[in-house]
């Protein structure tokens, strides 16, 4: 265990030495502080690679420029190689216990455990530490699987942890790292490349390939393949795959499996229910219900799915250009998801809203278009929305030059300036 303390010490901060922080990421900080100072456990969840890990930098490089002593903040990744050898709650538990003896440490400490998932049981640890009434724990932990997590957490830390939702860069933040200015080009820039920390990193196209391309492996691999069992590596890609192609699409699983038997892929219903329901849990993929708006009921039959980041269809399939309006859908959807809204897919007296919101009982309605070319796109875009006889928000939300104006009580918003 003194081997892997060693090893702990290179990736702390405990001789003052500088912290590589990346762009700060404001809005998580900020909500994350409201939480902070309590025994409550915070919980970083998203896909793999989209700024957890510096989420964590950020939040121990706040604290110490806020005088907490550079030795009470423990960071500790488990995605590291170099601490394979740590592989349950017990030996995780050992190691803090020995990092604080060694280092003498006095007072509250602050524990910062990233993509804890891969430790077994870790969550007997965490709960013995944060309800330590002796000594005092603060902790952050991060993962990348949402039912691993979400189970755990229930079980065991029942009503005593705070989870957030980690997100690729939001428009906002994509051209504030890049020093861009807020307009169209921008935007349209931000739909080509999507918001992956890393990957605003990467130069010429065949890198950005490769990235995205072994991060879609990584993901699969290890919070799928290992943690699920899975069989067949191939048809859980190839179900990927239709599922970036039809991003804002409504269909079934059914849909699925007879695209996939069309193609001389022999599968069945069961399996491929499992393979997209993993795939959300790793946060490849969003979910979306229909709600009938009118009934206030949801209905039992067809989704939609949405990307975590376009990255995925803008660099594993073969045209950008196709089903720009779905992208831009797409966008919407991780804007408001971002925010923390409910979402669903809305429909009223045979017409379709692109999403429902809801947040402490406020609901708003939002329709995406493309491009309003002409007043008859402009009549069936708005159409669904002058439907709706409540009093709450409804917005138009297009990649149109400039804004509309309001159109009885509806608004139309141009993307770029949704932030």
């Amino acid at each position: 265990m003194d081997e892997i303390l060693k090893k702990v010490e290179k990736y702390n901060y405990w001789q003052k030495q500088p912290i590589k922080t990346g762009f700060f990421r404001e809005y998580y900080l900020l909500k994350i502080k409201k939480y902070t100072q309590n025994s409550l456990v915070k919980v970083l969840l998203g896909q793999r690679r989209t700024g957890k890990s510096y989420v964590l930098r950020q939040l121990i490089d706040t604290l110490i420029k806020q005088g907490i002593n550079p030795k009470n903040t423990f960071y500790f990744n488990k995605e590291l190689i170099e601490f394979d050898d740590v592989k349950n709650h017990k030996q995780l538990f050992d190691l803090i216990a020995l990092y604080k003896k060694k280092l003498n440490v006095k007072g509250k400490v602050y524990l910062f455990l990233d993509e804890i998932q891969e430790i077994k049981q870790w969550e007997k640890t965490v709960n013995s530490l944060s309800q330590n009434h002796k000594e005092e724990y603060e902790i952050f932990i991060t993962g990348s699987n949402s039912k691993m997590l979400s189970s755990e957490l229930a079980t065991h830390l029942s009503g005593r942890y705070v989870a957030f939702e980690i997100f690729p860069f939001s428009f906002k933040e994509f051209i504030s790292s890049r020093n861009l200015p807020k307009n169209k080009e921008s935007f349209l820039t931000y739909m080509k490349t999507g918001g992956l920390p890393e990957l605003l990193n990467l130069s010429d196209e065949e890198t950005k390939i490769h990235y995205i391309s072994s991060l879609k492996d990584t993901v699969m691999l290890r919070d799928i393949v290992d943690r699920y069992n899975i069989k067949d590596v191939q048809l859980l890609d190839d179900t990927f795959k239709f599922i970036i192609d039809n991003i804002g699409s409504l269909f079934s699983i059914n849909a699925i499996v007879n695209y996939l038997e069309s193609h001389k892929i022999k599968t069945n219903h069961e399996t491929i229910s499992n393979y997209v329901r993993h795939l959300t849990q790793a946060f490849l993929t969003h979910c979306v219900e229909r709600y009938d708006i009118k009934g206030k009921e949801i209905f039992s039959t067809g989704k939609k799915y949405y990307l975590n980041d376009l990255a995925f269809k803008n660099y594993l399939s073969s045209d950008f250009n196709y089903g720009l309006g779905k992208q831009l859908e797409n966008i919407i959807y991780l804007h408001y998801k971002r925010l923390g809204y409910s979402i669903h897919i809305g429909s009223i007296l045979g017409e379709e809203v692109d999403f429902v919101l809801e947040k402490e009982g406020i609901k708003k309605y939002i329709q995406v278009a493309y491009l309003l070319l002409n007043k008859k796109t402009v009549d069936r875009e708005f159409r669904s929305l002058e439907k709706i006889n409540d009093s709450f928000e409804k917005t138009v939300i297009s990649l149109d030059d400039t804004p509309l104006g309001n159109k009885n009580g509806i608004n139309h918003i141009c993307a770029w300036e949704l932030e």
